[in-house]
């Protein structure tokens, strides 16, 4: 995503680091992973011209900056909380592990169950964080995803993805992915979630994300429309303050993806063909008025009501507000609408 959390003023650096080529047009990243451990703070080191020379800042961009030895800074450092029960909605949340090798996971959200009998729909939510930060654990997402799951009394799954650069784009869709397909796996009641087996209704799923996480989701949905998701009846997406294509960020998301497609990439540059394959019914799109990915929201909006795709899309801006403000402020007025128009989405008949 490209969330943006303007308070966090917190750098730290990552100690997997690549070596990268000062010419690089940043369409190929060749070269391994390496270790990195500098001393610092150290009496007995002494800098040379080489530790001036490697400090040199080779690449600069929104959430990290790339020195010229390969060391990796990130700009937010991600903070988690443990699942919990909220005492005010009723809904209960655990954390299962979706695969150990790669390491995906989920936080699984349960409304409180009134009518045992009664089969709830399914919100497949991906957060945000420019694929490089955040987490389904932060106490942002947990709190968004948990009022998503009390107002649309939905069982809300918040996948934890690989992030880069220890895990580099693809790993972001592709573990994504796996967890829709993990959800799908229940479909015949037989899986290993007991939360899904008894209470999920497959024909009501929902696939939703902010910034990044729009993104993600619509590439999901795409696969969706190609490869099919057996079991499962993908009803909607939700895109809030989706980032695509077409902004100075394009080069962030090409270093991070080694094996990008340049920038008609359709992860980030969808074509109309592929907005065609949409494996849903309905989109809804959020936008606030002073985000910086607005431009290239509309751009998707336009494009996919120009496109052969059969379904519905809708849209819904709130003025005066920037990128992420619900995650920013959750208790103000226009957060509020919007946790209520997304949940109005799902349960719309």
């Amino acid at each position: 995503s490209f969330f943006f959390l303007h308070h966090v003023k917190c750098h730290f650096f990552v100690s997997l680091s690549f070596y990268v080529n000062q010419a690089s047009s940043f369409k190929y990243l060749k070269t391994p992973f390496i270790a990195i451990s500098l001393p610092s703070n150290s009496s007995h080191y002494h800098s040379s011209p080489i530790d001036s020379l490697n400090n040199q800042v080779l690449h600069e961009f929104r959430f990290f900056r790339v020195y010229k030895d390969g060391r990796i800074e990130k700009f937010h450092s991600i903070h988690k909380i443990p699942p919990s029960e909220d005492q005010i909605t009723g809904v209960r949340s655990k954390d299962v592990v979706i695969s150990s090798d790669p390491a995906v996971s989920a936080r699984i959200f349960l409304p409180k169950i009134h009518d045992r009998t009664r089969k709830l729909p399914v919100l497949f939510y991906i957060h945000g964080g420019g694929f490089c930060f955040q987490s389904a654990f932060s106490p942002e997402f947990h709190r968004l995803v948990s009022s998503l799951a009390a107002k649309s009394n939905a069982i809300a799954v918040s996948v934890e993805y690989g992030l880069f650069p220890e895990r580099p784009i693809p790993a972001c869709y592709e573990d994504s992915w796996a967890g829709l397909q993990w959800v799908a796996s229940h479909a015949n009641r037989n899986g290993p979630e007991p939360w899904l087996n008894e209470y999920a209704d497959f024909d009501r799923v929902f696939v939703g994300g902010d910034s990044g996480g729009g993104n993600i989701s619509h590439t999901l949905a795409v696969w969706v429309g190609t490869l099919g998701l057996p079991g499962v009846k993908l009803v909607g997406v939700i895109l809030v303050h989706p980032f695509f294509g077409g902004m100075e960020d394009d080069h962030m998301w090409l270093y991070m993806c080694p094996t990008n497609g340049g920038l008609e990439d359709p992860r980030p540059k969808p074509s109309t063909e592929d907005l065609s394959k949409l494996g849903c019914e309905r989109v809804l799109i959020f936008f606030a008025q002073n985000d910086h990915l607005i431009d290239v929201g509309r751009w998707y909006y336009e494009e996919l009501k120009k496109s052969e795709w059969a379904g519905n899309v809708e849209v819904v801006e709130h003025e005066g507000e920037a990128h992420i403000f619900h995650l920013m402020k959750p208790d103000c007025e226009k957060a509020i609408d919007l946790v209520n128009k997304f949940a109005a989405f799902i349960n719309k008949e």
